[in-house]
């Protein structure tokens, strides 16, 4: 990993290696890679001995585009059970990091919420497999942000739908 790669990381979404800083904390002196996120502008400081165990992976390519939206707009999967039981399915498909995955929670989340209004911890899931989306397809397309996010709400049943790619 490099300065200036474009890397997802599980659970925040894509963003941008800033650079390399070295902190000292409780006297143990570690590298830590200043990540960028451009959706809500948050800064992230990963150790740089643990990335392997973080999961941070490179961006998806152009090409893979395709497979998201079929994904999107693939039959709903409801786990069945309580609350609490979909809640916690749904939170370790999204830990995976793997886009297909934040792809189907949205997917499975937008269709519940029309059968029935979601919980506030699943619209809080439904909400973080948008943001990881898209801050994720901004850079596969090279689109604004406001331009994907109309193209996924077309595809999961909200108004204006426009291709990204």
């Amino acid at each position: 990993m490099e300065i200036g790669d474009r890397i997802v990381y599980p659970m925040h979404g894509a963003g941008i290696i800033a650079g390399v800083e070295t902190t000292e904390i409780g006297g143990v002196t570690k590298s830590y890679y200043v990540l960028k996120m451009p959706m809500g502008n948050l800064k992230l400081m990963l150790p740089v001995d643990k990335i392997n165990e973080i999961g941070l992976r490179g961006i998806i390519d152009s090409s893979k585009v395709a497979d998201v939206k079929a994904t999107l707009e693939g039959e709903p999967e409801y786990v069945v059970g309580s609350w609490n039981k979909r809640y916690h399915a749904t939170l370790d498909r999204l830990k995976s990091g793997d886009i297909l995955d934040a792809a189907a929670v949205a997917r499975n989340l937008s269709a519940q919420n029309v059968r029935k209004k979601l919980s506030s911890g699943e619209r809080r899931l439904l909400d973080l497999a948008r943001q990881i989306l898209i801050s994720e397809l901004v850079f596969a397309c090279e689109k604004e942000p406001e331009e994907i996010e109309q193209w996924l709400d077309g595809i999961l049943g909200m108004p204006e739908e426009t291709e990204p790619a």
